[in-house]
């Protein structure tokens, strides 16, 4: 293994004990530039540290026998042979086989595709080596095909797998990791010395090579004591990196709005309907932060449909009331536009001038718009997160919006408190979150919860339909559309694939247009956001009747015409992201449907969350049941929704554990604020550990 220096971030103060785990993949013999990529693909990340924590799945106990006379054929066993003559490939299409043999017998070793001299140089004449594998009757002639190497001098009695990625097998994974394990340091120990004696954990290094050297298959299973510690390590430095912001937001000096003033009373008095109880309850926290003289940052969850916006809407008004302007921020420019429109009534209404700020602005039209910012003439920006980079100057920011938080990150939050002095934050989420997962994301957060629809929207009939039943439905949607109405027709989803994603949704939409020509429309994640935006529009405008979609219209989209959706292979979405796509329908006052076309054969979890979208649309309800049913890593499709993904903690395991570390944190902070004790300083190092330098330069900027 060749030295290579550390990368250290500029504004790190990593400890060096931590710094071999943070070299990169590739001073690991054997790993080049091919397999980094691998690597990062199957980790997310091309450091040691990434391979150490890469749990393992599987265990495979290996079957050792005496001798070739003894090994059964088609079974999976581990034996030790002398080779005794090499044959190579006649022709590419045929394999290259070695001759071995022991005490009893005669026995093939074969390899397909063989490049270059490696099979010589790993099985030289007249060599023992132990060797494991399937054996196979080739006529009459025992064999093994492609068979692992065994260390002769410590062959191990279990095979551990992990989870792979295409081009990478379990052996280099595995010897990769185990160079990465002797570089593990021992660390200074983070936990309460009592907690870690009641719970019997053992030390982290102890804990690090037991997850990695399991004996028996309940080795893997999430209660074991060193599974529970690497556990709690985690949540611990995630509530902790929480709690230093809760402490950081409470040390910033807030401001005190004027609430209920004159332009809340003109927006409210231009509402076509009242708020529900709910709303009038989230209005009522909002107004008591933004009251205070402390800086708020409050989390408004609502399910899709329940009037967040307009919330938001009369909350900002407290901004203007009080002679500072308001911002809202959506994830995308669709949702910033849409955020336009609804709003823009009401706030002519009540005679207030805004701006909107898209990626898209460019020369003369955005230099208009950040000088109507800067002087403060728009008293309201809407836009993308465009609003908050640099070169955005406002005259007064008190209060900010954020819609669809888990696009964003926690830093990003804080981006906000550098646009202006002592900045409100209010964040919205349609996506329903169970009480465990929001602990995590939104930790340092007061959370408000709309519950309910308003008046006039009518429960989404929801129906199941097979596979078969498809082309009927595409003749049926034809009757409809003849009506006025419009239909999205959601497209399978492709486990990691937007290609196949994007083939079988043009195949859809390939179909549709030949029955209902210019009528159909496609959407997909590829297109150019205007495009896209064109293409949303005419759908919105109604030139467009049916739009097959993937699921980039899962959040957010508002076109209250729409009453059909139809998702097909819905058994192969999580519920979370069924319910928001349902959630795209029943906007207006008719009634809507949801069609939710499955394919044989139909797994149990699968056929339950169908069952459960058929029986609830309480998008709470539905998410606590979807953290049940997949636990947390698929829950709310995390990969793509920024929320917090553990790689050693698992949330529905393991929540016990996260209401322990969130007390664990809290209570320290109130004795050690700066973390200077040595536990303190342990911790500090527990933070780098799971790279949460951020946590650490709030503590030094105080």
């Amino acid at each position: 293994m060749t030295a290579q220096p550390a990368q250290k971030p500029a504004a790190s103060q990593r400890p060096f004990i931590l710094d071999p785990l943070f070299r990169s993949v590739g001073v690991l013999n054997g790993v080049g530039p091919k397999y980094l990529k691998l690597y990062e693909k199957l980790l997310g990340g091309t450091k040691l540290l990434d391979l150490v924590f890469h749990k393992p799945s599987n265990l495979v106990e290996r079957h050792f026998v005496e001798s070739i006379k003894d090994a059964p054929i088609d079974e999976t066993v581990a034996l030790t042979i002398t080779i005794d003559k090499h044959t190579p490939s006649p022709r590419r299409s045929q394999p290259y086989r070695i001759r071995t043999r022991d005490k009893t017998g005669f026995m093939d070793l074969v390899f397909f595709n063989v490049k270059g001299n490696w099979v010589e140089a790993q099985f030289p004449l007249g060599k023992d080596v132990t060797i494991c594998g399937k054996i196979e009757d080739f006529r009459g002639t025992k064999q093994i095909i492609h068979p692992d190497v065994l260390d002769a001098e410590k062959p191990e009695k279990t095979e551990v797998i992990y989870p792979l990625t295409a081009g990478l097998t379990t052996k280099p994974l595995r010897k990769a990791i185990l160079a990465a394990l002797d570089q593990a340091p021992t660390l200074p120990e983070w936990l309460d010395p009592a907690q870690k004696r009641q719970q019997q954990w053992p030390d982290w290094k102890d804990a690090i090579l037991k997850l990695h050297h399991p004996e028996h298959d309940n080795d893997l299973e999430g209660a074991t004591k060193h599974r529970t510690r690497l556990a709690y390590d985690e949540f611990l430095a995630n509530q902790l990196t929480l709690a230093i912001l809760r402490l950081k937001q409470k040390k910033l000096k807030g401001r005190t709005f004027t609430t209920n003033g004159p332009h809340r009373q003109k927006l409210l008095s231009s509402l076509p309907w009242p708020l529900t109880s709910f709303q009038q309850e989230a209005l009522k926290e909002i107004d008591a932060d933004m009251g205070s003289n402390d800086r708020m940052l409050r989390l408004l969850q609502g399910d899709v449909g329940s009037g967040k916006t307009i919330v938001a809407a009369l909350a900002m008004m407290n901004a203007i009331d009080s002679g500072t302007q308001a911002a809202l921020m959506a994830p995308t420019e669709i949702l910033a536009r849409q955020h336009e429109q609804t709003l823009r009534p009401y706030l002519e209404a009540a005679n207030i001038p805004f701006v909107t700020l898209t990626g898209r602005d460019k020369g003369k039209t955005k230099q208009s718009i950040l000088d109507d910012i800067a002087s403060g003439r728009a008293k309201i920006v809407i836009g993308t997160h465009a609003i908050f980079q640099d070169g955005v100057d406002f005259q007064d920011l008190g209060f900010a919006v954020i819609d669809e938080q888990h696009r964003f990150g926690v830093h990003q939050r804080l981006q906000l408190s550098n646009k202006g002095k002592g900045v409100d934050v209010l964040v919205m989420t349609a996506t329903p979150i169970p009480r465990t997962l929001a602990l995590t994301a939104y930790g340092d957060m007061e959370v408000s919860r709309i519950v309910g629809k308003p008046p006039g929207r009518k429960p989404v009939d929801t129906r199941l339909l097979p596979q078969d039943q498809v082309e009927d439905m595409m003749q049926k949607v034809g009757e409809q559309i003849k009506h006025g109405v419009r239909v999205y027709w959601v497209c399978p989803l492709v486990e990691e694939s937007e290609i196949l994603d994007l083939a079988a949704a043009e195949e859809r939409h390939l179909l549709l247009q030949q029955l209902y020509g210019d009528k159909v429309g496609l959407v997909h994640g590829r297109m150019k956001p205007k495009d896209k935006d064109d293409v949303m529009q005419k759908f919105a405008n109604g030139e467009i009747s049916i739009l097959v979609a993937t699921t980039v219209i899962e959040v957010g989209v508002n076109v209250p015409e729409a009453t059909i959706m139809v998702i097909e292979h819905a058994e192969r979405f999580g519920l979370a992201q069924l319910h928001q796509l349902r959630g795209r329908v029943g906007r207006g006052g008719d009634q809507s449907y949801c069609f939710l076309v499955y394919a044989h054969p139909i797994g149990e979890v699968a056929k339950e969350r169908l069952k459960t979208m058929r029986a609830t649309e309480d998008g709470f309800l539905i998410a606590e049941k979807d953290l049940e049913l997949r636990g947390s890593g698929e829950v709310l499709g995390t990969k793509q929704s920024g929320l917090e993904e553990f790689r050693l903690a698992d949330i529905a395991a393991h929540a016990d554990l996260l209401y322990s570390a969130r007390q664990d944190a809290a209570l320290f902070l109130e004795k050690d604020p700066d973390l200077e004790t040595e536990r303190g300083k342990a911790l500090r190092t527990l933070l780098y550990l799971f790279e949460r330098d951020q946590a650490i330069s709030y503590l030094r900027s105080g």
